[in-house]
């Protein structure tokens, strides 16, 4: 399907996320990806804090909002709480969590994965996974709107943990 690939490889797009627990015959099926030049562990708290804001088009789906650029020390996600926050509205729900290496959560009948792969180099492979159950057509225009919210979604996230990884760096 056109707009379901974004910077991953194959077998990042066989391998199991866990989004894929939540719905058995997914009519979409989009796989996300960015390497980012710092560890998991620098990368991580970027993920969790999608709770607060979207980090893609704050113009567009934060009705212009900034989302934070600087981390605000939340605690750690948990199963059940709010997935995200766009507009000033609470979205979504957590639905699985292994902190460190991966948050899922469920917006709008969506199932998403984001999924942190550490490498040998220090970086870190930023993957993310959506599923829904729509008909053929609906899933092609998400797929598409998807990748063009979701890339600016990862390539914000991948520059603010560099950023954050060189300031502390710098600091020590």
């Amino acid at each position: 399907m056109i707009g379901d690939r974004w910077g991953v490889n194959e077998d990042e797009t066989v391998r199991s996320y866990p989004c894929d627990d939540f719905v058995a015959s997914p009519a979409l099926r989009a796989w996300r990806g960015v390497t980012v030049a710092a560890p998991a562990e620098a990368v991580w708290p970027w993920v969790a804090q999608v709770r607060l804001a979207p980090y893609a088009y704050d113009w567009i789906d934060n009705l212009g909002r900034r989302s934070p650029r600087e981390l605000v020390g939340l605690p750690a996600p948990r199963v059940g709480e709010r997935f995200t926050c766009a507009g000033g509205r609470k979205l979504g729900r957590i639905v699985s969590v292994d902190l460190g290496k991966q948050m899922t959560g469920t917006i709008m009948g969506a199932f998403m994965s984001y999924v942190l792969v550490p490498q040998a180099d220090d970086t870190t492979r930023l993957l993310l996974k959506v599923v829904m159950q729509t008909s053929r057509w609906v899933a092609f225009g998400l797929s598409v709107g998807d990748l063009i919210m979701a890339r600016r979604q990862l390539l914000n996230l991948k520059s603010l943990a560099e950023r954050h990884r060189h300031s502390s760096l710098g600091a020590g």
